[in-house]
């Protein structure tokens, strides 16, 4: 049994008296400095705290209570026989200098004098979620080259808190964070207010991907679907000379890969506005020869002035482009049709309509925008609301209004002398909602007969802002990431840089590393139990016989993965030390808040070596399922035995987790995994090692949700399973540092 306890040791000059702990077992009495100093009348001795008049009350008890808990813990994981004052003192010092470190007033961590004379490459992150793609990018060097990170962006509370956390706090970095909805209109002002005219170098993001993702289910008109249009939109503001966008492997083959096509499409079509009066130019010569289709000529020429258009600009014209279809029309009406038909034909009145419709495209597309959220919000999927809702959305699509007109003019069945009157306007509506891609490809005709395709080439060359070849599937267990995680791949190149059409793995076959390396020297902790420092493991008295084995699956590797027995480090040793190659020298020890407020508060960080290393508090019944699965080392093997000792579940799917290969893709739900050895769940920081983020990156905020709230919250193991494996990030951020002009 033991006694820990504080008190107050003699006052200073000032009349503040140091905060002593106390540890009384047995033969053993230690007593150690808190590093906290309080006046006598403010210590409140019977309940162990500081009172209320001391102004910073909260947060000196709430490091005491830490440290309290911490000490009680450590004598009871530690066998009394180990038990000396130099230990316990070293247990409780280690945490009250980390504390000390990080509360004194030190306004910039990153040290810059040595990358005075270094060329600094701009990013900013889009979609940033935790930071996998900014961590993996800090780690990058190449030559004289390095990331200076801008800014990151994403629309939830817990991603800004822990960028902030990371970034700022603890690497003293002076990155912005924007958190706000891509889609809103005043995103861009907000994004260029916060870079202050700074030019970027490369953008990188994975715009959210359930929709897209081959193991759930698809849904039509899901709010994350045209996120890529707006990234893309940033890509055009903000001329980075690479972008990167990530995504899951289903983008590749959704709706028969017109998804990827699509995608192509728009980031060809993004075009140099200082280049594009070649374009135009060369239009008004194709309508000066051409005799016949100079009404579709006109509308090629009108609808490519969209793409240098602002805003407002945009809204003009494309009611401008419409009203001259609807002029055609008019006139073409008496002509097909009485006056009678005319008012009261139901194919004229759609043709009109339609047309009313086209001009109100702003409109539609804000309240198509507010349905998408509403049937989000209220979960409408795989019930008798959302086919309505989808048919609805649906409906004021501009592609379907189109169709409409189309079917209304078939319907009419005008005279022949008509036909091409007719067929004109249905062009023209289709040039209304070609992408720039559609309209090159409709303008070739035009081009051939004029035998000016050599021209029309070299101009495409000179006004299409970015190269891109074709998306590739990257697999992170290439990159020295301990999973076999696939992602998908678009990088843009601008037109002044080298076109980069895959990133070499850095690791072969034979050399990746396994789930023991990530993860064996973390496997000190119980059920229900949260670790916040490192301890030994005794791999012979845990695996007997087989210790030689488990010895043999433990690698020297160099950073990237690669082997090295000579100068190479651990999986482990590496995620302990850190990645960012000691630029960061300065940082602040790890720290975990649960909120902005706490973050702003110094005094209120938990300090300590290790974070996020918690399990949960599982019931008998779920440690004996876990037990039999993790025995069977396959959920359906087990699924018999289960149901005979009456602890079947109906949970889809476990993970057994394979110490000698690598892990299956991480996700957000902790329970879908079983530790390789254990039959528990894998905390946080686990999956963390799994995903190849150092332990002295913290996720902060809550540890986990569950039900609705998924939709809206971002606990800790949502940021974790949707990162970007760092290592992964790092690999792509040194392809565009070797080819970067």
């Amino acid at each position: 049994m033991i006694n820990v306890k504080f008190y107050l040791d003699k006052a200073d000059k000032s009349k503040r008296s140091p905060i002593h702990l106390v540890i009384r077992q047995k033969d053993v009495q230690v007593k150690v400095a808190t590093g906290e100093k309080i006046l006598k009348k403010d210590w409140d001795n019977k309940n162990q705290i500081v009172k209320e008049s001391e102004y910073n009350h909260k947060s000196v008890n709430k490091f005491l209570s830490f440290l309290k808990q911490e000490v009680e813990k450590y004598f009871n994981s530690v066998s009394h026989s180990h038990f000396t004052d130099k230990k316990v003192k070293e247990k409780i010092l280690s945490l009250v200098n980390s504390r000390k470190v990080n509360t004194d007033v030190k306004m910039v961590c990153e040290d810059l004098a040595e990358y005075e004379s270094k060329t600094k490459t701009t990013l900013v992150d889009l979609f940033a979620g935790a930071g996998g793609f900014s961590e993996g990018f800090l780690q990058a060097e190449h030559g004289n080259r390095y990331y200076d990170f801008l800014l990151g962006s994403d629309i939830n509370e817990n991603c800004e808190l822990t960028h902030l956390a990371r970034y700022n706090y603890q690497l003293g970095m002076d990155a912005e964070f924007l958190r706000q909805d891509i889609t809103e209109p005043d995103f861009l002002d907000n994004l260029l207010k916060k870079l202050k005219g700074q030019q970027v170098d490369v953008v990188c993001g994975g715009p959210p991907c359930q929709s897209f993702s081959l193991a759930g289910k698809r849904k039509k008109f899901d709010k994350k679907d045209d996120l890529f249009a707006h990234y893309l939109n940033v890509i055009r503001i903000l001329r980075p000379k690479y972008f990167v966008m990530e995504n899951v492997k289903g983008i590749l083959t959704k709706e028969s890969g017109k998804i990827k096509e699509m995608i192509l499409q728009e980031i060809k079509s993004i075009i140099d506005l200082k280049e594009f009066h070649q374009l135009i130019h060369f239009l008004a010569k194709l309508r000066i020869a051409e005799r016949e289709k100079t009404f579709t000529l006109d509308c090629y020429n009108l609808r490519m002035q969209f793409e240098s258009a602002n805003e407002r600009e945009l809204e003009k014209l494309r009611e401008s482009f419409i009203q001259i279809i609807e002029n055609k029309f008019r006139l073409l009406t008496p002509k097909i049709a009485d006056y009678k038909t005319s008012k009261t034909d139901i194919n004229i009145n759609t043709i009109r309509h339609g047309f009313n419709l086209l001009k109100r495209s702003k409109e539609l597309a804000y309240v198509r925008k507010k349905v998408i959220l509403e049937k989000a919000h209220s979960d409408l999927d795989n019930d008798f609301f959302a086919e309505r809702f989808d048919s609805f959305l649906t409906s004021i699509e501009s592609d379907s209004i189109i169709e409409k007109i189309q079917e209304a003019f078939k319907n009419l069945k005008p005279a022949k002398e008509y036909q091409r009157e007719i067929a004109e306007i249905i062009s023209a509506l289709e040039i209304y909602n070609y992408s720039f891609e559609e309209c090159i490809q409709g303008l070739i005709p035009f081009v051939k007969t004029l035998k000016a395709e050599k021209e029309f080439e070299e101009i495409l060359a000179h006004i299409r802002l970015y190269n891109i070849d074709q998306p590739f599937v990257a697999l992170a267990s290439n990159y020295g990431v301990p999973q076999n995680r696939e992602r998908v791949l678009f990088i843009g190149c601008r037109k002044d840089q080298k076109l980069i059409m895959s990133v070499p793995p850095t690791v072969d076959g034979k050399e990746k590393v396994t789930v023991f390396e990530a993860l064996y020297d973390l496997d000190f902790v119980g059920n229900d139990e949260e670790k916040f420092s490192y301890e030994p493991i005794d791999l012979k008295s845990r695996y007997n016989g087989g210790t030689e084995k488990m010895k043999s699956l433990i690698k020297r590797r160099t950073i990237d993965g690669k082997t090295d027995d000579k100068k190479g480090m651990t999986y482990a040793e590496w995620s302990k030390k850190g990645r960012l190659n000691g630029r960061f020298s300065n940082a602040k020890n790890p720290f975990y808040v649960r909120s902005f407020e706490e973050l702003e508060n110094t005094l209120t960080h938990i300090v300590a070596p290790l974070h996020n290393h918690k399990t949960s508090n599982q019931n008998d019944d779920v440690v004996k399922r876990l037990r039999v699965i993790l025995n069977a080392g396959d959920y359906d093997v087990a699924k018999k035995e289960l149901k005979e000792i009456g602890l079947d579940s109906e949970k889809r799917n476990y993970n057994v987790l394979k110490p000698d290969s690598q892990s299956p893709t991480v996700m957000t739900i902790p329970d879908d995994y079983i530790h390789y050895s254990s039959p528990r769940a894998l905390t946080v920081r686990e999956m963390a090692r799994l995903q190849s983020f150092d332990d002295s990156f913290v996720f902060q905020g809550k540890r986990s949700t569950g039900g609705n709230k998924r939709k809206f919250e971002v606990p800790q193991f949502t940021l974790v399973g949707n990162a970007v494996p760092p290592l992964m990030a790092r690999a792509v951020a040194l392809e565009i540092l070797k080819n970067i002009k």
